[in-house]
């Protein structure tokens, strides 16, 4: 995993915009802004890196990202890679951790997710932790407890949702609503909706973890040659060709 998104969700509007790319090259991190971060006046930019056009890179994790993964001398630790379907037994790399957790805090409005690999079936695999359990009724709130790892999900256009005209809700096959999918994933998974088959299924659901890493979703389909994912404008890089150390 050497390629990873920032999304911002601007406090106004609500709606999420990618501004910034994470990749690990030759043993370096960088991170450069996208044209997303153009699309709001309300965004500025992060920790040192002020600069929209450049391109930082440094040695260790940049502090914005590192303070987004739970420290491994942290005695919920194992729970904590349980909880994202990683094998304890494993030196997961930081980049990895936080494609599977998103990199979420309570304390702002970002997220991160990876750009998509391809697997040995050739399929193209979207790990992502289900959004909005908050909001779920009684019914599917029960329903949601009863879920089963490998069980499989649907994605359907939430077409009553104000605040998202790209909205979708992940329902049971018996169209039971147990969550959303991430914002930030719509727009891309709404060029596939009815176009291919999309099999999404139950990776694990976390009964003891908090409520934002309960349930750990798995989309898998085969990549269509007549539609580019996260290509749109905004993940279109701005930095000039040179590079500053953060």
């Amino acid at each position: 995993m050497n390629t990873l998104y920032i999304a911002w969700q601007d406090p106004q509007t609500r709606l999420w915009h990618t501004v910034g790319r994470l990749t690990k090259e030759d043993n370096a991190y960088c991170f450069a802004y996208t044209k997303g971060a153009l699309a709001s006046s309300r965004f500025s930019y992060f920790g040192r890196m002020y600069d929209l056009h450049k391109k930082y890179y440094s040695r260790e994790l940049f502090p914005l990202f590192a303070n987004r993964i739970l420290n491994s001398s942290r005695p919920e630790y194992p729970a904590y890679l349980r909880w994202l379907a990683l094998d304890p037994e494993v030196e997961n790399e930081p980049m990895q951790l936080l494609a599977r957790s998103g990199g979420k805090r309570a304390t702002d409005e970002l997220c991160v997710f990876p750009c998509p690999d391809i697997n040995q079936h050739g399929e193209i695999e979207l790990f992502f932790l289900a959004h909005g359990l908050r909001y779920l009724d009684s019914v599917s709130l029960d329903r949601l407890t009863r879920l089963q790892t490998g069980e499989r999900l649907q994605l359907k256009p939430e077409q009553t949702n104000a605040y998202d005209s790209f909205a979708l809700i992940l329902e049971t096959e018996e169209c039971t609503k147990v969550g959303y999918c991430p914002r930030y994933l719509n727009r891309d998974m709404h060029k596939l909706i009815g176009k291919m088959e999309i099999r999404l299924t139950v990776e694990r659901l976390n009964h003891e973890a908090p409520i934002q890493f309960r349930l750990l979703c798995k989309a898998a389909f085969v990549p269509p040659s007549n539609i580019e994912l996260f290509a749109d404008e905004e993940y279109q890089l701005l930095y000039e060709e040179n590079a500053v150390a953060a």
